[in-house]
């Protein structure tokens, strides 16, 4: 399976935000880990991915109320 690094432009904007997708990221199947930059402006999202995709990844965010874009790297 393909390892890759994704970025999201997300409105994650504190780590209260953060904590409510903490559990749905950590558990995801294909996730190996992630991070969100809260002081960029943009909130970067960053997924260490062992599969997971960029659709699934979104849903996941929008699932919490979230917003997440991909940023193509």
């Amino acid at each position: 399976m393909e390892n890759k690094n994704l970025q999201f432009k997300t409105t994650l904007n504190c780590g209260g935000c953060v904590a409510k997708v903490k559990s749905d990221l950590d558990s995801a199947e294909g996730i190996i880990d992630w991070s969100v930059d809260t002081n960029n402006t943009d909130k970067i999202l960053t997924v260490h991915s062992e599969g997971a995709t960029e659709d699934e990844i979104i849903a996941i965010i929008k699932s919490k109320g979230f917003k997440a874009e991909p940023l193509g790297i």
